[in-house]
């Protein structure tokens, strides 16, 4: 069975827009699965959260909960096969999500703002489960190498400024030391510059603070797809979770050891979408709007949770099982977005 495996122990601003677009693609038939399969469901409902959480201060990164200035946002589309690592300028991303991806593997999308990296990289191609993953982040950037012809238009539609090698030339390189097509870099402050109506960072429901009450200790936790295998490890003396990916250290070429503060395994439907790849396989579509349970690794510590998504525009808050927020570590966040089950 694939999925979460326990934790062992020890130790809104597209807002109108992005939503008629869903809705526009759902009646069309564009949006979802094929044929004549499931819409998007109903969100589950979820406790209302106890205690109403503060929105982040000024002058303090939504995203990470650390001072910052604010910047464009930019998401990056990273391949994440053995061929691929180490990657390049991930230790510098704010969040990143990891996405299932045809043949149960998995991409990564790096979202940065409060640091810039110089390069970043493996680029690679776009999919329909990014469109709604990025509706909380208003009109951001999103820098990929390109997608399947039937899903550019609907990449095109959305509040998205895309950035390409073929459409901005001058923001990316190819790299003599890996075989294409993992050798695709991205030059981030020229990907900003083609862009300059790009969001800055807003509220997107995440909440930090100091570590809560309760909790499971933890020394390592898995999250297993049909062909990826990702641990988590504490670190005390990095104060911080040290990242395995298929049995082996990830590390970055610029700044080392991915090291996040906050890992959530959110729990989601992954299902056949109505694309597929060159080869024929069928991308995997993760449900990122709607409810359901979550495991918030932090400080050590494992804490069951609820997310919540009512639309594709209104952020992800994660609450503790009884409706409290449940506050992130400080710092990077990785959120995996695991199979249900």
């Amino acid at each position: 069975m694939t999925g979460e495996r326990r934790a062992t122990t020890p130790s809104g601003r597209p807002g109108r827009v992005l939503t008629a677009l869903l809705c526009a693609l759902t009646a069309a038939g564009l949006y979802g699965c094929s044929g004549s399969g499931p819409s998007e469901p109903s969100p589950t409902p979820t406790p209302t959260p106890t205690t109403a959480p503060a929105t982040p201060p000024t002058g303090v990164s939504p995203f990470t909960g650390l001072p910052a200035k604010p910047a464009p946002v930019l998401a990056v589309k990273l391949d994440n096969v053995p061929a691929a690592r180490p990657h390049t300028g991930l230790g510098k991303a704010d969040l990143v999500y990891v996405e299932q991806v045809e043949g149960g593997v998995t991409r990564l999308m790096a979202v940065y703002s409060s640091h810039l990296p110089d390069l970043t990289g493996p680029v690679r191609s776009a999919r329909e489960s990014d469109i709604a993953l990025l509706g909380d982040f208003g009109h951001p950037v999103l820098a990929y190498s390109g997608a399947q012809s039937a899903l550019t238009p609907l990449l095109r539609a959305a509040p998205l400024h895309l950035v390409t090698e073929g459409t901005t030339p001058q923001a990316f390189l190819r790299s003599p030391d890996r075989p294409a097509p993992h050798n695709l870099y991205l030059r981030p402050g020229r990907a900003l510059a083609a862009a300059p109506g790009a969001d800055e960072p807003h509220d997107i429901g995440f909440r930090f603070g100091p570590d809560p009450a309760g909790g499971t200790p933890v020394t390592t936790s898995t999250v297993r797809y049909p062909a990826a295998r990702y641990s988590f490890t504490w670190s005390a003396a990095d104060r911080a979770w040290r990242v395995a990916m298929d049995g082996r250290e990830a590390r970055a070429t610029d700044t080392g050891p991915l090291t996040p503060e906050t890992v959530v395994v959110q729990r989601v439907t992954i299902r056949p979408s109505r694309f597929h790849d060159r080869f024929g396989s069928v991308s995997p579509y993760s449900e990122t709007v709607g409810s359901g349970t979550a495991l918030v690794l932090r400080d050590g510590r494992a804490h069951e949770a609820r997310w919540s998504r009512p639309s594709a525009s209104s952020g992800t808050t994660f609450t503790t099982p009884d409706g409290a927020p449940l506050p992130f570590a400080p710092g990077q966040v990785w959120i995996v977005l695991a199979p249900r089950g």
